[in-house]
């Protein structure tokens, strides 16, 4: 697998096992967010996430998820939340608010919880580049990559908070 960026001890601890996740999937863009979520349900299983313990929810666009993942957090019934996306660049300047919209809301939802939001939204030029990013395989797919992070950070906060 591709690093994400975690080391190999890391890694050890990132079990899924018992954890509650919500994966919130815009429904734009549809083809690509289908295979980000993909990858994140694969990626929740091989990590021992029971098939119980995750929700999947789908919002109309990227634009929507900051407001889902933030219920989803609120809510108390999960310990994680992957929010999964695809903004693809075009000749307005809608790209860049619904960009911007999507990180800064997906970062207040985590922040003003308390519980991770990994950000799988994919912010790219093109529709290649964006089919590129949500490969079927696990390498490159970074639903699977924000599934990893949304673990791996429950372990990490749990430590934090002793």
């Amino acid at each position: 697998m591709k690093s994400s960026g975690m080391d190999s001890s890391a890694r050890l601890e990132k079990r899924g096992t018992g954890l509650r996740v919500a994966v919130i999937v815009a429904r734009f863009n549809g083809e690509v967010t289908e295979r980000l979520l993909e990858g994140a349900l694969t990626r929740l299983t091989m990590l021992g996430v029971d098939q119980p313990g995750v929700l999947v929810e789908h919002v109309p666009g990227a634009f929507e998820l900051p407001l889902a993942a933030k219920v989803a957090a609120q809510s108390g019934h999960f310990d994680a939340v992957v929010a999964l996306g695809c903004v693809i660049r075009g000749e307005t300047d809608h790209y860049i608010y619904v960009c911007e919209t999507a990180a800064h809301g997906l970062l207040r939802a985590s922040l003003d919880t308390n519980i991770p939001v990994a950000f799988g939204v994919l912010t790219v030029d093109t529709e290649r580049q964006a089919l590129a990013r949500a490969e079927i395989d696990l390498a490159t797919n970074k639903g699977a990559e924000a599934a990893d992070v949304a673990v791996d950070m429950v372990h990490r906060l749990r430590r934090l908070r002793g």
